[in-house]
């Protein structure tokens, strides 16, 4: 074993070493897929709810239809912007660069043809004049490419770069295409329209800040953000590792080291709330619904080619990237990329593959398939709840290539080293037939599990009631065996689920054990809980077979005696006895013998004797740690037997609202048995006047829980009254095993 876990070290080291460097020295290489992979999260996830305050108004194609091919005359466009002024909007944001004169100007063409031009309108000039008395920032764009000494446009704010370290982290620009002067002049402020897709041509992110000539610029929708919450200074935090966040008074703004703003994407395209500008140009918008709002003017119009790729829609308007951003500022549920991201993933790697490697190569085969898919989903979920509840973007890329490596890696180790030692075992387990002891082996090869031993465990025996009425209605063995294989099957599992060992099936009966061959902790409380949920299932189980047409004998012979179609009894026992394998060379088994086993049985066939559904001796009861009801049955011994014995009635469990099985008041059965086990006591020391009152009193109630118990105590009192016991212990002593 020493060899395999040096083999296990080095392909630990191996993986770890050779995926941390891919992720450190080559991460471009790898970073569009795992870009694809967060996109496949924003598709699982769906669309979300938008800001009710952010409304773009679209230059669309019923708009240039109207209004003519654009650019339109300035004057129209002006007339929007006095129309939504009227309306009472919050700020406007214009996603277009005036960046040329209006050649329809009337004032161009009196120019151009020699005319006379006084009193001939100026479309630039009506334009800058309505930008200057009305809530709208401009939009202009930097170029990254070519340089030109053109002036960046004035920003009424202040930018500080806090801690900045020598290295440059924002974009830098060199040149910008501003609008002309007359309009850019006239406006307040203005931000830049710049979104720069990734090298697979989809917008993920957007440059909060850009720098320019040695000044910092901000994005559109960030400078309208700023604008209307009122903030003068903007103050970039760097560290070392870059720009840590960008603060706007109490608020601070999550980016990466670059300054960049990773947009939390509300969904597709036209996600918020569209208007027509021809609509707003013709004044019939609702006045209120844009009252105090957002404006971003943009195109959705295909001419005008203003579409982005997201990871939410291949073809979105460019507005609505604006949009998101806005709406992110005002939620504050942006994406970030933190400056511990990188020793977070490279954390997670060596995490994934130390518990792959060292953790999961101690299971069989069989469990690993069940694990993978669910380490996998629970990975997945994880970093799905870090992106959309924390906001945290981290790789997930690495760590799913962690799972893959290590698994491939770790079943050729298993192959190497175990093939030649399961064989061996396989070859024991020809004659064995218990599962649970086949897999004790299988994960302890050099144990002694099937070597006798002593153990203490808890015993179970159920058995069908009135089997042998069942088998003759039945008509035929088929029938009988489906009919048997529907009862077995949902009993075994629940005796499975609570940790219990099927030894065999006898017929129409059950032997189970807990505590062997695997520990179970409080055996003795999970032997009575698989027997108490056994019995509540019973209801459901005899409703499913009166529903299935093979069994209609079954059902009308049960209903004609008023009884339950199928009714058990169980008896349970704790002790010491031997476990172990057992039979022959050619055919064992690991099973259970001793007195204990032997008493279960007892206590099982006993059931039909008391009238009860779980008879347990007082060694169980002893043992047992939850709070159940109970009720005392008798003091005894069972044939073969001289030592006397407990027998005791477990009704149900003993738990706040639940009303016990078979019973309708909880309150009036703790009343029935607080008389019972006073007229028990009574009993017990020969007072025997006294308990048969007790007795016949509750005999006589017409709710009571067991009828045959108390004809039996009324009997013996009867009896012990016209022939005094000498020195009486309270002990009865069956002859017969039930």
């Amino acid at each position: 074993m020493k060899g395999k876990y040096r083999v296990l070290l080095f392909l630990f080291l191996f993986i770890t070493i050779l995926l941390s460097g891919a992720y450190l020295f080559i991460p471009t290489y790898f970073q569009s897929l795992d870009d694809r992979i967060r996109d496949l999260y924003f598709q699982f996830r769906g669309p979300e709810k938008t800001s009710d305050d952010i409304i773009i108004v679209d230059l669309d194609e019923k708009s240039i239809k109207e209004l003519g091919q654009w650019p339109w005359e300035r004057d129209k466009f002006a007339q929007i912007l006095i129309n939504l002024n009227n309306y009472g909007v919050g700020i406007i944001g214009l996603d277009i660069v005036f960046a040329e004169a209006d050649k329809t100007s009337p004032d161009k063409f009196a120019k151009k043809w020699g005319l006379k031009k006084e009193n001939l309108p100026n479309y630039d000039a009506i334009l800058g004049d309505v930008i200057a008395n009305t809530p709208t920032i401009l939009g202009y764009v930097f170029d990254f490419d070519a340089n030109n000494t053109t002036d960046g446009p004035q920003v009424p704010a202040i930018f500080i770069e806090k801690n900045k370290p020598d290295r440059e982290f924002l974009p830098l620009a060199h040149g910008v295409l501003t609008n002309i002067e007359m309009i850019q002049e006239n406006a307040y402020s203005s931000g830049y329209m710049n979104n720069i897709p990734d090298a697979t041509g989809v917008i993920r992110s957007v440059p909060m800040c850009i720098k320019y000539d040695d000044q910092v610029y901000s994005a559109l929708a960030f400078e309208m953000y700023r604008i209307v919450v009122d903030s003068k200074k903007v103050i970039i935090n760097y560290s070392d590792a870059g720009v840590e966040n960008i603060e706007l008074g109490e608020q601070k703004i999550k980016t990466d080291r670059f300054g960049r703003l990773y947009l939390n994407f509300r969904g597709p395209a036209k996600s918020y709330k569209y208007i027509s500008a021809v609509d707003v140009y013709n004044n019939t918008v609702d006045k209120e619904s844009l009252a105090g709002k957002f404006i971003l003017i943009g195109t959705s119009a295909y001419g005008l080619m203003d579409l982005r790729s997201t990871p939410m829609d291949s073809i979105i308007p460019g507005v609505e990237l604006h949009a998101n951003m806005i709406d992110n500022l005002l939620q504050n549920d942006m994406l970030q990329k933190p400056s511990w991201m990188e020793l977070a993933d490279i954390g997670t790697i060596v995490i994934i593959s130390f518990m792959i490697i060292f953790v999961y190569s101690r299971f069989s085969l069989l469990i690993l398939l069940v694990m993978y898919p669910v380490t996998f989903f629970v990975l997945m979920y994880g970093y799905y709840h870090l992106l959309f509840v924390e906001h945290i973007i981290i790789n997930s890329l690495f760590p799913l290539f962690s799972i893959v490596f290590s698994l491939i890696g770790i079943l050729a180790v298993n192959y190497m080293f175990e093939t030649r030692q399961k064989n061996m075992i396989k070859g024991k387990f020809a004659s064995k037939v218990s599962a649970s002891v086949m897999e004790d082996i299988l994960r302890h090869p050099d144990s002694n599990t099937l070597d006798g031993a002593e153990r203490e465990i808890t015993v179970f025996f159920s058995d069908v009631r009135g089997f042998t009425n069942i088998s003759e209605a039945m008509g035929n063995a088929k029938s009988l065996i489906k009919f048997m294989n529907e009862i077995m099957e949902p009993m075994t599992e629940i005796i499975i689920q609570e940790n219990g060992t099927v030894d065999k099936y006898i017929g129409d009966a059950i032997m189970a054990y807990w505590n062997a061959p695997l520990n179970v902790k409080n055996h003795a409380d999970r032997a009575v809980t698989a027997s108490l949920r056994q019995l509540h299932h019973l209801k459901q189980l005899n409703e499913k077979l009166r529903q299935n047409p093979e069994f209609v004998n079954v059902t009308k012979m049960a209903d004609a005696n008023h009884v339950p179609i199928v009714d058990i009894g169980i008896g349970l026992n704790s002790g010491i006895a031997v476990v172990g394998e057992m039979g022959s060379t050619k055919r064992s088994d690991y099973t259970a013998i001793g007195d204990p086993i032997n008493v279960g049985a007892r206590l099982e066939s006993l059931c039909k004797y008391y009238n009860s559904k779980l008879n347990i001796s007082n060694f169980t009861k002893n043992m047992l740690t939850e709070k159940y009801i109970f009720r005392f049955l008798d003091l005894v011994t069972v044939k073969g037997k001289l030592e006397p014995l407990e027998i005791w009635q477990v009704h149900d469990f003993d738990i706040e609202g639940l009303e016990p099985l078979f019973y309708s008041s909880k309150a009036e059965l703790f009343k029935e048995l607080h008389l019972y086990h006073e007229a028990i006591d009574l009993y017990k020391t020969a007072r025997f006047t006294e308990a048969l009152e007790i007795f016949k009193e509750v005999n006589g109630w017409e709710n009571k829980s067991n009828t045959k118990v108390y004809a039996m105590y009324i009997e013996r009192c009867e009896h012990y009254i016209e022939f005094p016991p000498e020195n009486f212990n309270g002990v009865f002593v069956h002859t017969t095993k039930g």
